[in-house]
């Protein structure tokens, strides 16, 4: 069964929470036990409702305050395909965990205010879902209830929010504008007689129609970084040689000649196993464990590419930021950087510009990088990595810098 992995965003109070809550409610994944003790919850806070938005709010802070701030994996399924879903913060400054939550998900659900509309958070979220190349973004406009179910309300944020994605320009992004209620649950599963205007699928059938991504049928260049050489020290396999990780992009199939970087040496497939089956092929997320033709030098951090499909190797580069630390990032100074397995030291050659959410302006030059802001940033290693464009191949496009 498809899984379709998803990250809520949106201001503080937009209503992340009780939308998740609604459709793990509607899609009946609460048991009976959990629906008392939520009544019995909403009850000690007062409320004429039942508040699904404890469903998710975990933490004793969260539930104390209201707010969301680590992030929740909810996980629930329909008939058609299992989801999971990346409940992540609202605050400012809990920016660097709605990019957690949102690195790996195929859709972002972006939550707008019906009473506010588009404000400085919703423009950050969608600019980080389309950073990280979230090519569906479905903009929920929420609380449509309290805006009196009003078209007009719908159509002058439909527009703010078009305003907005013609400044960020992905053209492959594809977006979609839904007027909701969650806590009512409006065009959560079921179509809203209260809005009789809107004429097309409800949050759910949304869901259920996205097309997920084959990862069998991949056509992305094969990435390998090898995580363990497998040497067994006895006699029956005292002569195997295999080279384990797991497939960040692309296909590989037993007779394919591939490359090892940095070395630059060739050889050619001769066995490829999945646990201990040998199997003919090997496609993206598959840990697999590769034997060659012939003995060649490869360690821990290499990495396996096809022959004429090699990334650039590289000391020097140029990359995206988003700072998730307290100290700022400065000029001059030293990190490591994290690329899949390969962990090398680097320097910061420079900071071009830092990114001004309220226009999408970079100012440039900027002294530093501060927590939460996301900027361009130049570096140079101590050995070269083997990554690709972001935009080209993102799982072999990221990394991480460690203090």
């Amino acid at each position: 069964m498809d899984i379709l992995r998803i990250a809520t965003a949106g201001s503080v109070d937009d209503g992340k929470s009780t939308l998740i809550g609604r459709l793990l409610f509607e899609t009946q994944s609460i048991t009976k036990d959990k629906i008392e003790a939520l009544k019995a919850a909403s009850q000690r806070k007062g409320l004429d409702f039942v508040d699904l938005s404890l469903l998710t709010d975990g933490l004793i802070a969260e539930r104390e305050q209201g707010i969301t701030i680590d992030v929740a994996n909810i996980y629930f399924n329909t008939p058609n395909r299992k989801y999971i879903i990346a409940d992540t913060p609202g605050h400012f400054e809990y920016t660097r965990n709605m990019v957690t939550g949102a690195s790996n998900a195929s859709v972002s659900i972006i939550l707008v205010d019906a009473r506010n509309g588009v404000g400085e958070q919703t423009r950050r979220h969608f600019y980080i879902a389309s950073l990280l190349e979230i090519k569906n973004v479905i903009v929920a406009i929420n609380k449509m209830d309290l805006a009196n179910y009003d078209q007009s309300v719908f159509e002058k944020i439909q527009q703010d929010f078009n305003e907005i994605s013609e400044q960020v320009k992905k053209p492959k992004q594809k977006i979609s504008f839904i007027p909701i209620s969650s806590l009512y649950g409006e065009n959560i599963v079921e179509k809203s007689e209260k809005m009789p205007w809107y004429d097309s699928l409800t949050l759910l059938q949304l869901l259920e129609n996205i097309e997920i991504e084959d990862q069998k049928d991949d056509k992305s260049l094969f990435r390998l970084p090898v995580q363990l050489v497998i040497r067994p020290k006895t006699e029956e396999f005292h002569d195997f040689r295999g080279y384990a990780g797991r497939v960040s992009s692309g296909s590989i199939k037993v007779g394919d000649m591939i490359e090892a970087l940095p070395s630059k040496q060739i050889s050619k497939i001769s066995a490829i196993y999945r646990a201990q089956d040998s199997v003919e092929v090997a496609s993206k997320n598959d840990s697999v464990t590769i034997t060659l033709e012939d003995d060649i030098d490869i360690s821990r951090g290499n990495m396996l590419v096809k022959v004429g499909e090699q990334p650039e190797l590289s000391k020097e580069l140029k990359a995206r930021v988003c700072w998730m630390d307290t100290t700022p990032l400065q000029n001059g100074k030293t990190y490591l950087l994290q690329h899949g397995v390969n962990r090398q030291k680097t320097k910061v050659t420079g900071i071009q510009s830092v990114l001004s959410i309220n226009n999408f302006e970079e100012e440039e030059l900027p002294e530093n990088i501060k927590l939460n802001q996301i900027g361009v940033v130049s570096f140079k290693l101590a050995n070269p990595i083997f990554a690709d464009p972001f935009e080209v191949n993102p799982p072999n496009g990221a990394f991480i810098l460690i203090d």
